[in-house]
């Protein structure tokens, strides 16, 4: 069995995005695309000035996005009928398929906010499908906790705690891990996908080769492999993600992403005429 290690540390780069509000970007600037994965974004503020507008009405084809509250509150609205007010520790999980268009807004006027919004590539043939909404309440979780650490699991399955997301065409891995100092996480991973793990407080050590400190909001690409292990320097909260590369050729265009241009072009072209929504 082989051991991952750190391939990639990453810092993020500051961002805004919707209608004016501060994030930290990872996946999606270096690298751009890290198959199946297209984006992450780290949004959190005390300062109602970073995220109070908010990202209004905007459009969505061919990719899922996946929000995780840490804290605040968001509502969300969308055409095809789904809405929900998502306080911590909630998932908002959306196929956006052939088309949708919704608004995340924060449903506070002070305070901290804080959260993850990660984009996930779809197939060619699944780009077209009909748009899929799913609101986990962090109520029912699945959660694993001993004395050495807590485990979130949004998606796969960590003993015996299974995450709500199942029969998913990229086999994801979504956890949200709370390690104490001095303890290890020891996790078996299918060596086809690709991984990596979002530091957002704390220090840890991947693997057992040496690589630089890893501190606070930093991004970890993973080698292939099956064995992880990590290591809490200190206190540390972190999410692990993982999943089966797609392996198809991807087109851009702000909040679409095809196969090729031409279905960008024809993604633009619906959504200005009024068609967009199927």
């Amino acid at each position: 069995m082989t051991d991952i290690q750190a391939n990639q540390i990453i810092n993020p780069v500051s961002a805004t995005d919707g209608a004016g509000v501060k994030l930290k970007r990872s996946i999606g600037v270096e690298p751009n695309y890290f198959d199946p994965f297209l984006m992450l974004d780290e949004f959190g503020s005390e300062n109602k000035d970073d995220y109070i507008a908010g990202f209004p009405s905007h459009p969505h084809r061919g990719i899922e996005t996946v929000t995780y509250m840490l804290a605040g509150e968001f509502e969300h609205k969308d055409s095809a009928g789904g809405k929900g007010r998502m306080t911590a520790g909630d998932v908002q999980w959306m196929k956006t398929g052939s088309g949708i268009i919704h608004s995340e807004m924060p449903a506070m006027t002070e305070g901290k906010l804080h959260g993850f919004q990660l984009w996930i590539n779809m197939p060619a043939k699944l780009k077209m499908s009909k748009p899929e909404y799913h609101y986990i309440d962090a109520d029912k979780m699945a959660v694993h906790a001993d004395e050495d650490k807590q485990i979130k699991v949004i998606a796969g399955k960590y003993q015996n705690a299974e995450g709500p997301i199942k029969g998913h065409n990229v086999n994801p891995i979504y956890f949200d891990i709370d390690l104490k100092k001095g303890k290890k996480f020891n996790f078996i991973i299918p060596s086809t996908h690709n991984s990596f793990i979002y530091l957002i407080d704390g220090e840890i050590k991947i693997g057992n080769k040496d690589h630089d400190k890893v501190k606070d909001s930093t991004l970890i690409l993973l080698s292939r492999g099956e064995n992880l292990i990590v290591s809490a320097v200190s206190n540390a909260k972190f999410l692990l993600l993982s999943g089966k590369p797609i392996g198809e050729q991807i087109a851009r265009g702000g909040p679409f992403v095809m196969n090729t241009k031409q279905e960008i072009l024809e993604a633009i072209e619906d959504y200005h005429s009024g068609t967009f929504v199927k």
